[in-house]
Protein backbone atom coordinates (compact mmCIF):
# COMPACT_ATOMS: atom_id res chain seq x y z
CA UNK A 1 0.00 0.00 0.00
CA UNK A 2 2.74 2.71 0.69
CA UNK A 3 4.30 1.72 -2.58
CA UNK A 4 1.49 2.17 -4.58
CA UNK A 5 1.30 5.63 -2.84
CA UNK A 6 5.01 6.45 -3.16
CA UNK A 7 4.66 5.69 -6.47
CA UNK A 8 1.50 8.05 -7.13
CA UNK A 9 2.77 10.59 -5.29
CA UNK A 10 6.55 10.59 -7.17
CA UNK A 11 4.44 10.31 -10.65
CA UNK A 12 2.44 13.80 -9.29
CA UNK A 13 5.53 15.68 -8.70
CA UNK A 14 6.92 13.99 -11.94
CA UNK A 15 4.20 15.60 -13.85
CA UNK A 16 4.42 18.81 -11.70
CA UNK A 17 7.48 19.12 -13.01
CA UNK A 18 7.01 19.14 -16.80
CA UNK A 19 3.97 21.44 -16.44
CA UNK A 20 6.20 23.97 -14.19
CA UNK A 21 8.67 23.81 -17.40
CA UNK A 22 6.64 23.73 -20.18
CA UNK A 23 4.28 26.64 -19.11
CA UNK A 24 7.66 28.38 -18.44
CA UNK A 25 8.39 27.67 -22.20
CA UNK A 26 7.64 30.35 -24.67
CA UNK A 27 7.53 28.42 -27.68
CA UNK A 28 4.51 26.62 -25.65
CA UNK A 29 3.06 29.81 -24.73
CA UNK A 30 3.15 31.34 -28.44
CA UNK A 31 1.81 28.33 -30.28
CA UNK A 32 -1.27 28.50 -27.71
CA UNK A 33 -2.20 31.80 -27.80
CA UNK A 34 -1.64 31.53 -31.59
CA UNK A 35 -4.18 29.02 -31.60
CA UNK A 36 -6.61 31.15 -30.29
CA UNK A 37 -5.76 33.90 -32.09
CA UNK A 38 -6.85 31.18 -35.07
CA UNK A 39 -9.83 30.84 -33.38
CA UNK A 40 -11.14 33.90 -32.35
CA UNK A 41 -9.89 35.02 -36.43
CA UNK A 42 -12.32 32.18 -37.08
CA UNK A 43 -15.53 32.50 -35.79
CA UNK A 44 -15.56 36.47 -35.19
CA UNK A 45 -13.72 37.94 -38.01
CA UNK A 46 -16.33 36.93 -40.62
CA UNK A 47 -19.15 38.79 -38.37
CA UNK A 48 -17.54 41.83 -37.59
CA UNK A 49 -16.12 42.36 -41.39
CA UNK A 50 -19.53 41.00 -42.22
CA UNK A 51 -20.66 44.68 -40.91
CA UNK A 52 -24.24 45.09 -39.05
CA UNK A 53 -28.16 45.78 -40.72
CA UNK A 54 -28.16 48.19 -43.13
CA UNK A 55 -30.32 51.78 -42.35
CA UNK A 56 -32.70 52.43 -43.99
CA UNK A 57 -35.10 55.47 -44.05
CA UNK A 58 -39.00 55.10 -44.44
CA UNK A 59 -41.98 57.57 -44.77
CA UNK A 60 -44.56 54.68 -44.76
CA UNK A 61 -44.90 52.98 -41.49
CA UNK A 62 -46.29 49.68 -42.90
CA UNK A 63 -43.46 49.65 -44.75
CA UNK A 64 -41.17 49.93 -42.02
CA UNK A 65 -42.78 47.36 -40.11
CA UNK A 66 -41.93 45.17 -42.90
CA UNK A 67 -38.01 46.30 -43.03
CA UNK A 68 -38.19 45.66 -39.05
CA UNK A 69 -39.13 42.80 -39.14
CA UNK A 70 -36.28 41.56 -41.05
CA UNK A 71 -33.81 42.89 -38.91
CA UNK A 72 -33.59 46.03 -40.34
CA UNK A 73 -32.50 49.39 -39.15
CA UNK A 74 -35.40 51.46 -39.64
CA UNK A 75 -35.41 55.14 -39.08
CA UNK A 76 -38.84 56.68 -40.01
CA UNK A 77 -38.99 60.20 -42.12
CA UNK A 78 -41.67 62.71 -42.91
CA UNK A 79 -41.75 62.04 -46.55
CA UNK A 80 -40.06 60.60 -49.45
CA UNK A 81 -37.64 64.08 -49.77
CA UNK A 82 -36.60 63.92 -46.72
CA UNK A 83 -35.37 59.91 -47.39
CA UNK A 84 -33.50 61.17 -50.01
CA UNK A 85 -31.93 63.81 -48.12
CA UNK A 86 -30.63 61.73 -45.51
CA UNK A 87 -29.18 58.99 -48.18
CA UNK A 88 -27.78 61.87 -49.85
CA UNK A 89 -25.73 63.02 -46.47
CA UNK A 90 -24.72 59.34 -45.71
CA UNK A 91 -26.91 58.93 -42.21
CA UNK A 92 -28.44 56.01 -43.75
CA UNK A 93 -27.80 53.81 -45.87
CA UNK A 94 -31.03 53.71 -48.19
CA UNK A 95 -34.26 54.87 -48.90
CA UNK A 96 -37.23 53.48 -49.77
CA UNK A 97 -39.66 56.05 -51.58
CA UNK A 98 -42.89 55.38 -53.33
CA UNK A 99 -43.26 55.58 -57.28
CA UNK A 100 -46.37 55.43 -59.88
CA UNK A 101 -45.32 51.66 -60.12
CA UNK A 102 -45.39 50.75 -56.28
CA UNK A 103 -41.94 51.77 -54.59
CA UNK A 104 -38.49 52.06 -55.10
CA UNK A 105 -34.94 51.51 -53.37
CA UNK A 106 -32.60 54.48 -53.22
CA UNK A 107 -28.91 54.41 -52.59
CA UNK A 108 -25.53 56.15 -53.25
CA UNK A 109 -23.05 53.34 -55.23
CA UNK A 110 -23.64 50.17 -53.62
CA UNK A 111 -26.75 47.93 -53.92
CA UNK A 112 -28.36 47.14 -50.52
CA UNK A 113 -29.31 43.49 -51.56
CA UNK A 114 -30.31 42.82 -47.72
CA UNK A 115 -33.13 46.17 -48.31
CA UNK A 116 -34.26 44.44 -51.72
CA UNK A 117 -34.40 41.20 -50.50
CA UNK A 118 -36.38 42.46 -47.31
CA UNK A 119 -39.48 44.23 -49.69
CA UNK A 120 -39.21 40.82 -52.68
CA UNK A 121 -41.67 38.53 -52.26
CA UNK A 122 -40.72 34.90 -52.34
CA UNK A 123 -42.33 32.04 -53.53
CA UNK A 124 -42.77 28.57 -51.22
CA UNK A 125 -40.39 26.30 -50.70
CA UNK A 126 -40.56 23.05 -50.27
CA UNK A 127 -37.47 21.00 -48.79
CA UNK A 128 -36.85 17.40 -50.63
CA UNK A 129 -34.04 16.49 -47.43
CA UNK A 130 -34.42 19.38 -44.91
CA UNK A 131 -32.07 17.36 -42.50
CA UNK A 132 -29.36 17.32 -45.21
CA UNK A 133 -26.00 19.09 -43.93
CA UNK A 134 -24.33 21.99 -45.22
CA UNK A 135 -21.87 20.95 -47.42
CA UNK A 136 -19.27 23.96 -46.31
CA UNK A 137 -19.85 22.32 -42.32
CA UNK A 138 -19.93 18.49 -43.89
CA UNK A 139 -16.48 19.71 -44.75
CA UNK A 140 -15.15 21.82 -42.56
CA UNK A 141 -16.23 19.30 -39.30
CA UNK A 142 -14.00 16.37 -40.22
CA UNK A 143 -10.96 18.40 -41.35
CA UNK A 144 -11.33 19.81 -37.65
CA UNK A 145 -11.47 16.91 -36.24
CA UNK A 146 -8.71 15.62 -37.68
CA UNK A 147 -6.67 18.59 -37.61
CA UNK A 148 -7.23 18.99 -34.51
CA UNK A 149 -5.59 15.45 -33.40
CA UNK A 150 -3.12 15.53 -35.58
CA UNK A 151 -1.61 19.11 -34.19
CA UNK A 152 -1.86 17.74 -30.91
CA UNK A 153 -0.71 14.55 -31.46
CA UNK A 154 2.50 15.64 -33.51
CA UNK A 155 3.20 19.13 -31.66
CA UNK A 156 3.15 17.94 -27.77
CA UNK A 157 4.51 14.31 -29.16
CA UNK A 158 7.81 15.18 -30.42
CA UNK A 159 8.06 17.87 -27.08
CA UNK A 160 8.02 14.88 -25.53
CA UNK A 161 10.48 12.97 -27.03
CA UNK A 162 12.58 15.92 -27.36
CA UNK A 163 12.27 16.68 -23.84
CA UNK A 164 13.43 13.03 -23.04
CA UNK A 165 16.56 13.30 -26.02
CA UNK A 166 17.62 16.53 -23.71
CA UNK A 167 17.66 14.98 -20.22
CA UNK A 168 19.28 12.04 -21.52
CA UNK A 169 21.91 14.02 -23.90
CA UNK A 170 22.83 15.89 -20.66
CA UNK A 171 22.76 13.05 -18.14
CA UNK A 172 19.95 14.55 -16.13
CA UNK A 173 18.33 11.41 -16.68
CA UNK A 174 20.64 9.80 -14.51
CA UNK A 175 19.92 11.71 -11.27
CA UNK A 176 16.24 11.44 -11.89
CA UNK A 177 16.33 8.01 -12.51
CA UNK A 178 18.37 7.68 -8.89
CA UNK A 179 15.57 9.31 -7.33
CA UNK A 180 12.46 7.94 -8.95
CA UNK A 181 11.94 4.79 -11.38
CA UNK A 182 12.11 4.86 -14.65
CA UNK A 183 8.26 4.01 -14.78
CA UNK A 184 7.64 7.11 -12.91
CA UNK A 185 9.43 9.38 -15.37
CA UNK A 186 7.47 7.78 -18.33
CA UNK A 187 3.75 8.33 -16.53
CA UNK A 188 4.55 11.77 -14.78
CA UNK A 189 5.46 12.84 -18.46
CA UNK A 190 2.73 11.66 -20.50
CA UNK A 191 0.26 12.72 -17.82
CA UNK A 192 1.55 15.88 -17.97
CA UNK A 193 1.69 16.54 -21.59
CA UNK A 194 -1.78 14.89 -21.52
CA UNK A 195 -3.23 17.54 -18.57
CA UNK A 196 -1.42 20.42 -21.17
CA UNK A 197 -3.00 19.47 -23.77
CA UNK A 198 -6.41 19.13 -22.71
CA UNK A 199 -6.03 22.10 -21.44
CA UNK A 200 -4.96 24.23 -24.11
CA UNK A 201 -7.71 22.28 -26.52
CA UNK A 202 -10.29 23.01 -23.80
CA UNK A 203 -9.45 27.17 -24.15
CA UNK A 204 -9.98 26.84 -28.19
CA UNK A 205 -13.57 25.32 -27.13
CA UNK A 206 -14.20 27.76 -25.78
CA UNK A 207 -13.11 30.49 -27.64
CA UNK A 208 -14.91 28.77 -30.58
CA UNK A 209 -18.34 28.44 -28.73
CA UNK A 210 -18.14 32.19 -27.65
CA UNK A 211 -16.83 33.28 -31.26
CA UNK A 212 -19.77 30.95 -32.57
CA UNK A 213 -22.51 32.73 -30.07
CA UNK A 214 -20.86 36.01 -30.99
CA UNK A 215 -21.24 35.66 -35.05
CA UNK A 216 -24.62 33.79 -35.09
CA UNK A 217 -22.87 30.44 -35.91
CA UNK A 218 -24.75 28.81 -32.64
CA UNK A 219 -27.01 26.22 -34.09
CA UNK A 220 -23.24 24.77 -35.88
CA UNK A 221 -22.87 23.40 -32.01
CA UNK A 222 -25.88 21.62 -31.64
CA UNK A 223 -24.72 19.48 -34.67
CA UNK A 224 -21.63 18.62 -33.78
CA UNK A 225 -22.19 17.91 -30.08
CA UNK A 226 -22.50 14.37 -29.80
CA UNK A 227 -19.62 13.72 -32.00
CA UNK A 228 -17.64 16.52 -29.58
CA UNK A 229 -18.67 14.39 -26.97
CA UNK A 230 -17.40 11.42 -27.96
CA UNK A 231 -14.45 12.75 -29.30
CA UNK A 232 -12.92 13.65 -25.84
CA UNK A 233 -12.17 10.17 -24.56
CA UNK A 234 -11.28 9.01 -27.97
CA UNK A 235 -8.69 12.15 -28.30
CA UNK A 236 -7.50 11.27 -24.39
CA UNK A 237 -6.65 7.49 -25.06
CA UNK A 238 -5.52 7.75 -28.84
CA UNK A 239 -3.05 10.59 -27.24
CA UNK A 240 -1.91 8.34 -24.64
CA UNK A 241 -1.33 5.63 -26.90
CA UNK A 242 0.72 7.78 -28.96
CA UNK A 243 2.73 10.12 -25.96
CA UNK A 244 4.08 6.64 -25.27
CA UNK A 245 5.90 5.77 -28.68
CA UNK A 246 6.90 9.27 -28.90
CA UNK A 247 8.62 8.95 -25.34
CA UNK A 248 10.23 5.56 -26.32
CA UNK A 249 11.40 7.38 -29.62
CA UNK A 250 12.89 10.25 -27.35
CA UNK A 251 14.28 7.57 -25.17
CA UNK A 252 16.08 5.69 -28.03
CA UNK A 253 18.09 8.64 -29.12
CA UNK A 254 21.02 9.51 -27.87
CA UNK A 255 21.37 13.29 -29.35
CA UNK A 256 18.65 16.14 -30.36
CA UNK A 257 20.24 15.38 -34.07
CA UNK A 258 18.88 12.14 -33.92
CA UNK A 259 15.50 12.27 -32.98
CA UNK A 260 13.99 12.85 -36.53
CA UNK A 261 15.34 9.44 -38.18
CA UNK A 262 14.06 7.72 -34.33
CA UNK A 263 11.04 9.01 -34.38
CA UNK A 264 10.09 8.27 -38.19
CA UNK A 265 7.72 5.69 -37.49
CA UNK A 266 5.59 7.58 -35.18
CA UNK A 267 5.40 10.30 -37.06
CA UNK A 268 4.02 8.23 -39.61
CA UNK A 269 1.61 6.76 -37.30
CA UNK A 270 0.27 10.07 -36.74
CA UNK A 271 0.30 11.22 -40.24
CA UNK A 272 -1.09 8.47 -42.66
CA UNK A 273 -4.32 8.14 -40.39
CA UNK A 274 -4.96 11.84 -40.82
CA UNK A 275 -4.64 12.26 -44.23
CA UNK A 276 -6.32 8.61 -44.29
CA UNK A 277 -9.44 10.06 -42.77
CA UNK A 278 -9.15 13.54 -44.33
CA UNK A 279 -9.44 12.09 -48.14
CA UNK A 280 -11.58 8.95 -47.26
CA UNK A 281 -14.22 10.90 -45.09
CA UNK A 282 -16.65 10.45 -47.55
CA UNK A 283 -16.33 6.38 -47.69
CA UNK A 284 -18.69 4.60 -45.66
CA UNK A 285 -16.67 1.13 -46.28
CA UNK A 286 -13.02 2.74 -45.39
CA UNK A 287 -14.31 5.14 -42.57
CA UNK A 288 -16.27 1.71 -41.08
CA UNK A 289 -12.53 0.24 -41.04
CA UNK A 290 -10.51 3.26 -40.04
CA UNK A 291 -12.90 3.89 -36.80
CA UNK A 292 -11.13 1.05 -35.06
CA UNK A 293 -7.99 1.18 -36.07
CA UNK A 294 -6.38 2.35 -33.28
CA UNK A 295 -4.43 5.06 -34.69
CA UNK A 296 -7.38 6.90 -37.09
CA UNK A 297 -10.24 5.69 -34.38
CA UNK A 298 -10.26 8.89 -32.51
CA UNK A 299 -11.08 10.73 -35.47
CA UNK A 300 -12.74 8.16 -37.79
CA UNK A 301 -15.14 7.27 -35.15
CA UNK A 302 -16.40 10.53 -34.18
CA UNK A 303 -16.64 11.09 -37.65
CA UNK A 304 -19.13 8.67 -38.24
CA UNK A 305 -21.12 9.63 -35.24
CA UNK A 306 -21.51 13.04 -36.54
CA UNK A 307 -22.44 11.69 -39.98
CA UNK A 308 -25.15 9.34 -38.50
CA UNK A 309 -23.74 6.32 -40.01
CA UNK A 310 -22.33 4.19 -36.72
CA UNK A 311 -24.47 2.14 -34.75
CA UNK A 312 -24.75 2.85 -30.72
CA UNK A 313 -22.73 -0.07 -30.01
CA UNK A 314 -19.73 1.05 -32.64
CA UNK A 315 -18.02 3.95 -30.41
CA UNK A 316 -18.29 1.64 -27.87
CA UNK A 317 -16.41 -1.56 -29.11
CA UNK A 318 -14.03 1.28 -30.89
CA UNK A 319 -13.01 2.55 -27.32
CA UNK A 320 -12.53 -0.50 -26.19
CA UNK A 321 -10.12 -1.87 -28.76
CA UNK A 322 -8.29 1.28 -28.28
CA UNK A 323 -7.97 1.30 -24.59
CA UNK A 324 -6.49 -2.21 -24.88
CA UNK A 325 -3.87 -1.01 -27.31
CA UNK A 326 -3.27 2.07 -25.20
CA UNK A 327 -2.28 -0.11 -22.41
CA UNK A 328 -0.50 -2.85 -24.65
CA UNK A 329 1.76 -0.12 -25.72
CA UNK A 330 1.99 1.18 -22.48
CA UNK A 331 3.35 -2.22 -21.17
CA UNK A 332 5.46 -2.45 -24.06
CA UNK A 333 6.70 1.41 -23.83
CA UNK A 334 7.73 1.16 -19.94
CA UNK A 335 9.94 -1.91 -21.16
CA UNK A 336 11.85 -0.32 -24.25
CA UNK A 337 11.79 3.09 -22.17
CA UNK A 338 13.13 1.85 -19.15
CA UNK A 339 15.85 -0.36 -21.38
CA UNK A 340 16.72 2.33 -23.22
CA UNK A 341 16.91 5.66 -21.07
CA UNK A 342 20.30 4.72 -19.66
CA UNK A 343 21.91 4.08 -22.90
CA UNK A 344 24.43 7.01 -24.06
CA UNK A 345 26.64 5.08 -26.77
CA UNK A 346 24.74 6.21 -29.21
CA UNK A 347 21.46 5.25 -30.69
CA UNK A 348 20.14 2.16 -29.50
CA UNK A 349 17.99 -0.44 -31.87
CA UNK A 350 14.78 -1.74 -30.66
CA UNK A 351 16.05 -4.82 -29.76
CA UNK A 352 18.68 -3.87 -27.87
CA UNK A 353 16.50 -1.62 -25.56
CA UNK A 354 14.09 -4.88 -25.23
CA UNK A 355 17.04 -7.14 -24.37
CA UNK A 356 18.54 -5.04 -21.86
CA UNK A 357 16.58 -2.89 -19.28
CA UNK A 358 17.81 -0.12 -16.63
Amino acid sequence: MNDSVNTWQATRLVAAREIRAKLRDRTFLFSTVLFLFIAIGATVLPALLAGGPSSVAVSRPAVGATLRDAGLQVRLVGDDATAERLVRSGDVDAAVVGTPDGSAVLAMDERPNDVVRALSTSPPVRLLDPDALDPIVAFLVPFAFALVFFMTSQTFGLQIAQSVTEEKQTRIVEILVAAVPVRVLLAGKVIAVGLLALGQIALLVLVTVAGTQFGGSAGILGLIGPALGWFVPFFLVGFVLLAALWAVAGALANRQEDLAGVSMPVQLLVMLPFFAVLFLNDNPTAMRILSYVPFSAPTAMPLRLFNGDAAGWEPVVALLVLLATAAGALIVGERLYEGSLLRTNGRTSLRTAWRERA
